[in-house]
């Protein structure tokens, strides 16, 4: 009767030899960039859509006379304010990083503040 044939790597382990770790060699240097894409955290929603739209509707019914839609031209600048001002809220606070994350030109300053070393002395 034969005796089974294993394979190579069983031998070896069976032999008692000691097993090294795989070389690892990465395709590119394991340093940080210089720079991030410049990406928007979020993308967003078109504001005042409604109220525009009632705006330009009123404006057809009446042939486009501004007398007549008043209250709809008010209307829809209350609701531009409304949203430039919580726009201008947003901005202050990713600008001073309360949101948690920082924004991809926040963080090209940093790195551009804080370059990679690539030089031994």
């Amino acid at each position: 009767m034969a005796a089974p044939v294993y394979p190579a790597w069983l031998r070896r382990a069976a032999a008692g030899r000691p097993k090294r770790a795989p070389a690892v060699r990465p395709a590119r240097p394991l340093v940080l960039a210089d720079r991030v894409a410049n990406r928007r955290l979020r993308l967003g929603e078109a504001s005042c859509t409604t109220e525009m739209s009632l705006l330009m509707a009123c404006w057809k019914q009446n042939e486009f006379n501004d007398a007549a839609c008043a209250k709809e031209i008010q209307t829809f600048c209350d609701c531009v304010a409304k949203a430039d001002a919580e726009h201008k809220e947003r901005r202050k606070q990713e600008s001073l990083d309360q949101t948690g994350n920082f924004s991809s030109k926040t963080v090209n300053k940093l790195l551009k503040r804080f370059p990679n070393i690539t030089h031994d002395f």
